[in-house]
C-alpha cells in the first residue's frame, strides 16, 4: 500500500512532482542545521559558573517586553570571568557572549560587567532572539543594545 502525503495529494500534479522534490532538500537542510549546531566553544580561562542575581528576572522581563519575545531563563548556564573587562573569544575579545550548543544555552560576562544592565541585557536578546547575530530591529530600534543606542 502507498502512502499518501496529505498536503501533495491537495496539490495539482506538477506541484505535487516539486512537493516530492523538495521534501528530501528540506530535510537535508534541517539536519544540517541541527548538525551545525555542535556542542558549545570552550569556556574563556578562570570562567566559574553563578547564579543570576535576583535583578537578572527584572532585566529579563525588560528584555522580553521590549522584544515582543518570550523565553525561559532557568535553561541558561551562567558564567562569569573574575576580575576582568573582557575575555578572548574566537571572534576576539568580548565583556559578554552568548552561546547555544546541543547542550543548551549559555551566558558568559567579565566580572567587571556583571552589574551592567546594558551588556547583561545584549545577551539576554541573543537568548530570546535564539541568535547570535544583531539584527538591528531588535538590538537598536526596540531594544536599545548597543554601545551606540543605549540611553541608560
Amino acid at each position: 500500500m502507498q502512502s499518501i502525503d496529505p498536503v501533495a495529494s491537495n496539490l495539482p500534479a506538477r506541484s505535487r512532482l516539486l512537493h516530492v522534490r523538495a521534501l528530501p532538500l528540506a530535510i537535508l537542510v534541517a539536519l544540517a542545521a541541527c548538525q551545525a549546531l555542535g556542542p558549545l566553544a570552550p569556556l574563556p580561562d578562570n570562567a566559574v559558573s553563578f547564579v543570576p542575581p535576583a535583578e537578572y528576572q527584572a532585566w529579563w522581563a525588560l528584555t522580553e517586553a521590549c522584544s515582543g519575545r518570550q523565553g525561559h531563563p532557568e535553561g541558561i548556564r551562567w558564567y562569569v570571568v573574575p576580575d576582568v573587562a573582557g575575555f578572548m573569544t574566537s571572534q576576539g575579545e568580548k565583556a559578554a557572549r552568548w552561546s547555544r550548543g546541543t547542550d543548551g544555552s549559555r551566558i558568559v560576562i567579565a566580572g567587571a560587567y556583571m552589574g551592567a544592565q546594558l551588556v547583561v541585557r545584549h545577551e539576554m536578546l541573543h537568548a530570546l532572539l535564539d541568535r547570535g547575530d544583531h539584527p538591528p530591529e531588535y538590538f537598536v530600534e526596540r531594544c536599545h543594545l548597543t554601545w551606540e543606542s543605549w540611553a541608560g
